[in-house]
């Protein structure tokens, strides 16, 4: 039976995963020659591999005058993802529905993959309108506030460097397409502790977003709501609806171990 497994297994992706550990457990991969005896395998086939996994963000480049590569962002962000998003969408799921009936509004559960937000659970209430978005879909995080408000919960510079270069398309009139149009959004997006939007992606729609931290106070995710702009008016139902987004943020937040005290306050 073994011999009938070992049939099924890939070479070529035999190999990725030893090199893959092989850099994990501490080879830059500096002298090409050398990791390939230890790997077995020639020069050229490590070469595709190195390009391959640097293509798919698994591993990156570490710079400076030594060179050679580490574990990447790719790979680190979909092991993390496997790690808490078990707990992450149990904890989240209960909480969303709740907030789908009670607040009448679809209810979304996204985390950021670079500078796409992807949407891994969605909630509606039993109403004739409801948010069009499906699991899986992916929208740009500058445009889109569930994106914004986890953009805006990370250190300044580490958006700079995410961004750096990279142009950022226009979804409506609103959409900061400038780093510095995109930082003063997420400024006023974190001075606030939520992320509104009164048409920002959609004509006729808002949404209203905050993040979900973990127990270092990082942004693990965000969740957000929407329905039709009348929905969230006159000026008492967007407060209703800004505290209980809020609340229910930190409900999941605790849930996933953090404890501190969510600042400042929740003006529109």
């Amino acid at each position: 039976m073994a011999d009938d497994d070992d049939a099924y297994l890939s070479p070529p992706v035999q190999r990725a995963a030893r090199l893959l550990r092989h850099i994990a457990d501490g080879d830059a991969v500096t002298n090409m020659a050398r990791t390939a005896r230890a790997l077995d395998i020639n020069r050229t086939t490590l070469l595709r591999l190195l390009r391959t996994l640097e293509a798919e963000r698994f591993i990156e480049p570490r710079g400076g005058e030594i060179g050679g590569w580490r574990i990447g962002l790719g790979l680190i962000g979909l092991a993390a993802q496997a790690f808490f998003s078990e707990d992450l969408v149990q904890v989240a799921v209960p909480v969303l529905t709740r907030l789908a009936e009670t607040l009448e509004l679809s209810a979304h559960l996204g985390v950021l993959d670079e500078r796409e937000v992807v949407y891994v659970v969605r909630r509606t209430p039993n109403r004739t309108f409801a948010s069009n978005i499906r699991v899986g879909s992916r929208l740009p995080a500058h445009a889109a506030n569930m994106g914004r408000i986890i953009l805006a919960h990370m250190p300044a510079e580490q958006v700079a460097r995410l961004y750096a270069g990279v142009p950022m398309a226009a979804t409506t009139a609103h959409t900061a397409i400038t780093p510095a149009q995109l930082r003063a959004r997420l400024d006023e997006d974190r001075a606030s502790g939520l992320a509104w939007s009164d048409g920002y992606y959609e004509s006729g729609i808002s949404s209203v977003a905050a993040a979900i931290l973990d127990a270092t106070g990082a942004p693990a995710a965000a969740l957000n709501v929407s329905g039709q702009s009348a929905q969230f008016e006159p000026a008492e139902r967007r407060a209703q609806i800004g505290q209980a987004v809020a609340a229910a943020a930190d409900e999941i937040s605790r849930r996933l171990g953090w404890h501190a005290v969510r600042q400042p306050g929740l003006a529109a």
